[in-house]
């Protein structure tokens, strides 16, 4: 598979998540586990750029895919954004919220719709599959409102 833009050639066994080889193989850190059961969206990656849990993917399934991690996408003007519009607290939830956003606002251009089409309704429902314990909801959504004017 792809990390990141580098070819990677790994022996795994098949049940390996694509979230434990990212992290514990490849270090790459942003990837986080928080629930391991696919409820907070910590663990989310971009996979062929569709946003994807890690923690509920096995790595075996992603053999020949482009997986983007937080790493991957550094630096962009989400993470600018939610620095300016303080969405992130503790920040353990911010890699994978950024990657879902990410993937979240590539999947509402293939609708074909104007990014100034989003409305604070629609990013929040479709946002909804990641989870902060902070609260930071109003922050990461104007964040994305902000990148999409």
């Amino acid at each position: 598979m792809r990390v990141n833009g580098a070819e990677e050639k790994l022996d795994v066994e098949p049940w390996v998540s694509l979230a434990d080889l990212l992290r514990d193989r490849l270090g790459l850190t942003g990837v986080k586990k928080g629930c391991d059961q696919g409820a907070c969206g910590a663990c989310t990656v971009l996979a062929d750029g569709t946003r994807i849990n890690s923690c509920l993917a096995l790595a075996v399934q992603y053999d020949g895919k482009e997986i983007t991690t937080i790493e991957g996408v550094t630096p962009h003007p989400l993470q600018e954004a939610f620095v300016r519009h303080d969405g992130l607290q503790c920040g353990y939830c911010t890699p994978g919220q950024i990657c879902s956003a990410i993937g979240m606002l590539a999947e509402h251009a293939a609708t074909g719709a104007a990014p100034a089409a989003l409305d604070e309704t629609e990013i929040r429902e479709r946002m909804s599959g990641n989870l902060c314990r902070c609260g930071a909801y109003n922050g990461i959504v104007d964040a994305i409102k902000d990148v999409t004017r």
